[in-house]
């Protein structure tokens, strides 16, 4: 056969390979057939079939079956794999995605998220806490911060030119018309370098802190002041009894009607002006030992109501709200209500539309904040944007008339009673001042440890 092949070829060679081609090309197609039809009963009996021992090579249609069959185990082997890997993965990512959310609930800090359109993608309860709002998922951010805000201002100029603001401090009004000093830090959120897709904020309540450090300038103060008294108020006083001596003694001398008796009528109504400052002064400046004492607020209120409608009769005073009992000296706190709801009703006596006062309580038993809120509320001009950070400072009034130490007392009297108060114009028109007191203090103070003696 050898030699017929390397024969030369011719015709009739040609034709005996082509034959013997197509044989052998019908009996591999018979043989394939066989194979697929016995694979595909296999495929359709029971499981256990596919358990029966592998055939030899002898049988060439059962080899070719046994082998797909082992494929095909194969494969199924590795999707169980791949899919309990997939599992395994999944379960991870739900793990870290559960752990991220913990962290993030639980962080004393608030924390939200800004996407590049100005919508609240994420907020954790620190934060709806900081800013005193519930729900902030999906708001704008102008809308929780407020649309002229310092906040609103620091986010936009994150989300639009990618700056970066560390242990920014900024205030903040919540719905509830209380005024929170707030630590913030913000950052971008880059996608790629020059894509913004959101702005990161960390805020902190630092409303406390604040308070704490105002009541620690007020303590030091209290001292200076405490101190300078004792070495002038006694010399003074006894400067002004001598000259108003004389005044009257000139008064009683000179003439009715005599321009002598005109001066020394002057002379003596100055000096006795000028001691009230002085007594004023000395109030302001000693240590206030408070007696310890259950003070029921309303009838504190309705007195203060009752001498303010005596002293200025055309004002409307208003109560509303609930006033609750703290612990404390009733003269003093009586004292700072009455002078609060006067300077008020004093700033409104020349409206054209008619002078209103209103003192609101709110007592609140539950929260970080428990204790006893007042708000006296009036309809008046307000107060001027360049006297708010000073009206608390002693000598500075708006008043003619006024001596100065009004609302430093007030300001004395409330923190000694563990307390704090604040002032600001009221989103309505009109001044607002907002006192708020606890419930019980611990024992009784003194602000400053060196007393004034004369």
């Amino acid at each position: 056969m050898f030699a017929f092949i390397n024969s030369p070829p011719n015709l009739g060679s040609l034709w005996v390979l082509v034959g013997l081609f197509a044989f052998l090309a019908i009996i591999g197609a018979i043989v394939l057939a066989v194979a697929v039809r016995r694979y595909v009963h296999r495929a359709e009996a029971p499981r256990e079939d596919y358990a029966a021992p592998k055939p030899g090579t002898g049988n060439p249609t059962a080899f070719m079956t046994a082998s797909m069959q082992a494929v095909i185990q194969k494969l199924r082997d590795q999707e169980k794999e791949l899919e309990a890997l997939h599992k395994s993965e999944r379960e991870r990512a739900q793990q870290t995605e559960r752990l991220s959310e913990a962290v993030t609930r639980n962080m004393p800090a608030g924390l939200i998220l800004v996407s590049s359109a100005g919508l609240i993608t994420s907020a954790n309860p620190a934060a709806e806490a900081a800013l005193g709002i519930r729900s902030l998922t999906y708001r704008r951010y102008t809308e929780v911060f407020g649309a002229g805000s310092r906040l609103s201002q620091l986010v936009d100029n994150c989300l639009k030119q990618g700056r970066t603001y560390r242990r920014e401090e900024v205030e903040h009004l919540t719905s509830s018309h209380e005024l929170r000093h707030l630590g913030v830090t913000i950052s971008p959120i880059q996608r790629t370098e020059n894509e913004i897709s959101g702005a990161l904020c960390l805020l902190s309540d630092l409303t406390e802190l604040t308070v704490l450090q105002k009541q620690i300038q007020v303590k030091e103060n209290m001292a200076a002041l405490g101190e300078l008294s004792a070495g002038i108020a006694h010399e003074f006083k006894n400067s002004l009894a001598t000259i108003s001596g004389y005044a009257q003694m000139l008064r009683s001398e000179a003439p009715p009607a005599t321009e002598l008796r005109e001066y020394a009528e002057k002379i003596f109504e100055q000096t006795r002006a000028l001691a009230h400052v002085v007594t004023e002064f000395l109030k302001f400046a000693r240590p206030l030992e408070l007696a310890d004492e259950p003070v029921g607020l309303r009838a504190v209120v309705d007195r203060a109501v009752a001498e303010v409608a005596e002293a200025v009769p055309g004002v409307e005073v208003k109560v509303e709200g609930n006033f609750a009992g703290v612990s404390g000296d009733e003269a003093l706190l009586r004292q700072a209500v009455l002078n609060l709801a006067r300077n008020a009703a004093e700033a409104v006596s020349d409206n054209a539309g008619g002078g209103r006062v209103t003192i609101r309580g709110e007592a609140d038993c539950t929260g970080p904040h428990a204790g006893q809120r007042i708000s006296i509320t009036d309809n008046g001009p307000g107060i001027p944007l360049d006297a708010l950070d000073r009206i608390f400072l002693p000598f500075y009034t708006t008043k003619a008339n006024g001596t100065g130490l009004g609302l430093a007392v007030v300001q004395k009297i409330i923190v000694q009673h563990g307390g704090t108060i604040q002032a600001r114009n009221h989103i309505h028109g009109g001044a607002e001042f907002i006192v708020w007191l606890p419930f019980s203090r611990e024992g009784v103070r003194t602000i400053d440890p060196a007393p004034a003696s004369l």
